[in-house]
């Protein structure tokens, strides 16, 4: 008895001893890096490029990057990021040479967006949103309006702060989190005379699903529809305050989803934040004031298509 005790004890000694030689690793290694790539690609400026530009930066960037003392995306500390990521800055994308991404080529801004790999071969962990299904219509538009002299992206000299990654985003970005793959194929803008096809690209690509599926953890960003609870609600992202701030059901069930809801109605939630005179957005979601009514409203019958969840979540501040 007293020998297999023995040997019990120096196994779990030897698991023991992994364990804190794996935590040493993973502290000391931190985020990884990857080799980069060379890329021919640049994107081509043009009015309508710029305008477009601007409308998807205000809807995916402007969120996590803006500086409200500035007035621009010179980046800052996010409050709304989970604790248990650690202590995350949204970097500095203005134009400025030193502290923003002036110096950057339109490939390496391209392959960061894509693949989640900065300039210098640093992943980019998930608390950074990438865009693997973007049109490459629309990625040469967001890079032409970074590159604008528009206020939001103009040169500004703020440094930096570095991310203080938790152990768990370290060890997250390790083993679980990876670089996705740069796309093989063009990717097309979507029809948008077929509003369904039009809906579902932008509700992969405004991140809707993201926030209004089960959970950050099991979303699935190359084919977003194997997302769990795809756009039945309940994921837990964070006000300002860091107050758990619930997502609704999005998907067409009568009783707990948007199933009784009009196009019109939807639309009015989305870009002005009210339904009937009432409040139906809170932070981190903001209206979509730069989205046309078409474009919402290609969203809702998208949405109308998404076999029906049953799941009543219970409203946060509402």
């Amino acid at each position: 008895m007293k020998k297999i005790l023995r040997i019990l004890l120096y196994l779990i000694g030897i698991v023991f001893l992994f364990l804190v030689l794996g935590f040493l690793y993973i502290q000391i290694k931190g985020i990884p890096k990857y080799d980069t790539v060379n890329i021919d690609y640049h994107a081509e400026p043009n009015p309508e490029r710029l305008e477009r530009g601007k409308v998807l930066v205000g809807s995916l960037c402007i969120g996590c990057h803006i500086n409200r003392e500035a007035g621009n995306l010179s980046g800052g500390l996010m409050l709304d990021a989970p604790k248990e990521f650690g202590k995350i800055y949204a970097q500095n994308i203005t134009g400025d040479l030193n502290y923003g991404i002036g110096a950057w080529s339109d490939a390496e801004i391209m392959y960061l967006l894509r693949t989640g790999i900065k300039r210098n071969g640093s992943y980019a962990p998930p608390y950074m949103a990438k865009l693997p299904n973007l049109s490459d219509e629309d990625m040469a538009s967001v890079i032409v309006f970074l590159r604008s002299d528009d206020p939001w992206v103009a040169a500004s000299p703020i440094p930096d702060k570095p991310c203080e990654p938790s152990f768990l985003t370290k060890a997250l970005s390790n083993a679980v989190f990876k670089p996705f793959p740069l796309p093989k194929a063009p990717i097309p803008m979507p029809d948008t005379s077929n509003t369904i096809e039009w809906g579902r690209y932008m509700a992969f690509n405004m991140e809707c699903f993201s926030c209004h599926s089960a959970d950050f953890k099991s979303n699935d960003f190359l084919n977003p529809e194997l997302s769990a609870g795809y756009f039945g609600g309940g994921n837990k992202p964070l006000n300002l305050e860091g107050q758990v701030m619930l997502t609704p059901n999005l998907t067409s069930d009568n009783e707990t989803g948007i199933g009784k809801w009009t196009k019109q109605q939807f639309i009015n939630a989305v870009k002005s934040g009210k339904v009937e005179g009432q409040e139906a957005l809170r932070y981190p979601m903001n209206p979509y004031v730069r989205l046309s009514d078409k474009e919402v409203g290609a969203i809702y019958d998208y949405l109308r298509t998404i076999p029906p969840i049953s799941n009543k979540v219970v409203r946060s501040g509402l």
